[in-house]
C-alpha cells in the first residue's frame, strides 16, 4: 500500500509489465504520450490522449503500458478528497484539457505549492460535479432508446455492475432516470409550444401518439391535452 501525505504532480512513464498495487491516496491520471491499460475487479479499459482516470484512496488496480508513454500524475492526500470517491473514467472536454495544462505548468514548480493546492482542491469540487460519460450520454440521447449495455460500455463496467454503480451514483436506476428526463421534456414542449401531441411524441422516440398519452397520463395522472391547459 502506497502512502503520500503531500500533492506530488509529476511526469511519469510505465513499463510493459503488468503491476498491481493500491494507493491511500487518490490518484488523477492523465495520458500525455502512448496509452495506459487499467483493470480493476469492475474495469477494464485503455486510457488515451482524450482520456483521464481517477482512481480513488484503497483502490486495488493493475496497470501497464504497452507503447511509448508520457502521463502526467496527480497524487492527492486523502484529507483533500471528499467523502468515499468512485474510480472515474473522464473524457476531457476544453476544461479538463485546461487542468491539465495547469497541472503540467504546476508540475515544474517545485518552489512554491500554494498554485497546486488551489487547483487541487478545484480538481477534487470539479470530481464531485462532473458527469460521467454515460451520463452525459444520456443527457444527449434520452429521446433515443438506449440499451444498458451501451450505457456500460462507455464505463466500461458490466452491465449488472453498472446498475448499481449507476444507482448509487444518481439514487434511481438508468430506466428511472431516462424516464424522467423524458417526462421532464414532454411537459416543457406541452407548455411551451403548440405542437401536436402527434409531434411532441415523434419528437420523444415514442410509436405513437396513444402510446406517448399512455406513458404521459400514468406518470402524471392526466393526459397531455389536459396537461396543458391545466
Amino acid at each position: 500500500m502506497e502512502t503520500n501525505n503531500q500533492i506530488v504532480c509529476e511526469k511519469r512513464t510505465y513499463s510493459k509489465e503488468f503491476h498491481s498495487h493500491a494507493h491511500a491516496f487518490g490518484q488523477f491520471l492523465f495520458p500525455l504520450q502512448g496509452s495506459l491499460d487499467i483493470q480493476t475487479n469492475q474495469q477494464e479499459l485503455q486510457l488515451g490522449p482524450d482520456d483521464g482516470f481517477y482512481l480513488p484512496p484503497n483502490f486495488h488496480h493493475h496497470y501497464r503500458s504497452m507503447d511509448r508513454n508520457e502521463f502526467l500524475i496527480l497524487d492527492i492526500p486523502m484529507h483533500y478528497l471528499p467523502h468515499d470517491t468512485k474510480s472515474t473514467h473522464i473524457r476531457l472536454d476544453k476544461q479538463w484539457n485546461a487542468i491539465r495544462y495547469l497541472l503540467m505548468e504546476e508540475a515544474d514548480n517545485k518552489d512554491d505549492l500554494t498554485s497546486l493546492t488551489d487547483l487541487t482542491r478545484y480538481v477534487t469540487k470539479k470530481l464531485q460535479t462532473s458527469n460521467p460519460p454515460s451520463i452525459d450520454y444520456i443527457h444527449n440521447h434520452f429521446k433515443e432508446p438506449i440499451r444498458l449495455e451501451t450505457l456500460a460500455k462507455i464505463e466500461h463496467y458490466h452491465p449488472v455492475y453498472y446498475s448499481e454503480w449507476f444507482k448509487k451514483r444518481t439514487g434511481k436506476s438508468p430506466k428511472t432516470y431516462i424516464s424522467e428526463l423524458r417526462l421532464q421534456e414532454a411537459a416543457h414542449l406541452l407548455l411551451s409550444t403548440g405542437w401536436s401531441i402527434s409531434r411532441i411524441s415523434e419528437e420523444l422516440g415514442f410509436e405513437n401518439a396513444s402510446s406517448f398519452t399512455r406513458w404521459f397520463a400514468r406518470h402524471k395522472g392526466v393526459a397531455p391535452k389536459k396537461y396543458r391547459y391545466l
